[in-house]
């Protein structure tokens, strides 16, 4: 009679975390920062189609780095969670730490249970009603299910070391213009050795003076003269 194959958990589990940061290290990395107006979401993305950064709810954004498809189901299940709890109970019961805890126990759940682990890590991002209120909300959900609370900003993907010390070294001070912030994220994703355009990139904010429906994406003629300035 044969031995059965047996590997520690311990072992399991350190594989499952390699096999997943490196499916999220191949992607591109995306950076997400609190300005004077609410919240803003900068990508690398050459994509017209397929976006990385997409609105949840009224006031809540999503954003995903890694295997699209993963990604992309976890988005749709966010969308069906909040149109759910916002049609029993109201629009105002749906915040972005509810959708924090759903996702962090789905990625919890899989990386434990399942043979692969998602290659993925989130973003849920909500802005307050009043700038310097306290109620912007960034949580950063890795793929073992995790959950970060970020405070001003975060970068999500490979390289995030590198990433984030450009970024912490370009960026000014609170309270910060959109145009700055967008700048230091777009120097921060790009490195000293290349330079991205807008056609490149995918952004998009949570601003607060566009009422209920905060969600907005900037075009490439918006970024276009942030960037040549």
């Amino acid at each position: 009679m044969t031995m059965p194959f047996y590997a520690p958990p311990e072992q399991v589990m350190k594989d499952k975390a390699d096999y997943a940061r490196k499916g999220i290290a191949r992607g591109r990395s995306l950076v997400a920062f609190r300005y004077s107006g609410g919240i803003a979401i900068v990508a690398e993305n050459t994509s017209s189609t397929l976006r990385k950064v997409s609105e949840i709810y009224d006031r809540i954004a999503f954003a995903g780095v890694g295997r699209y498809n993963e990604f992309d189901q976890l988005r749709i299940a966010g969308v069906r969670h909040a149109d759910l709890k916002g049609f029993a109970f109201s629009r105002e019961d749906v915040d972005a730490r509810s959708l924090a805890n759903a996702y962090a126990q789905s990625l919890g759940q899989v990386f434990t249970h399942e043979v692969k682990p998602m290659e993925v890590e989130i973003l849920v991002a909500e802005i307050g009603l009043e700038a310097g209120g306290g109620d912007d909300q960034l949580f950063h959900i890795l793929y073992d299910g995790t959950v970060v609370d970020e405070d001003d900003w975060v970068v999500l993907g490979g390289e995030t070391e590198e990433i984030s010390e450009r970024f912490e070294d370009a960026l000014p001070g609170s309270p910060r213009s959109l145009a700055d912030g967008v700048r230091a994220a777009v120097a921060a994703l790009a490195g000293p050795d290349r330079t991205l355009s807008a056609a490149s990139l995918e952004a998009a904010v949570l601003d607060r003076s566009n009422g209920r429906r905060a969600f907005r994406r900037l075009t490439d003629e918006e970024l276009a003269p942030i960037l040549d300035l």
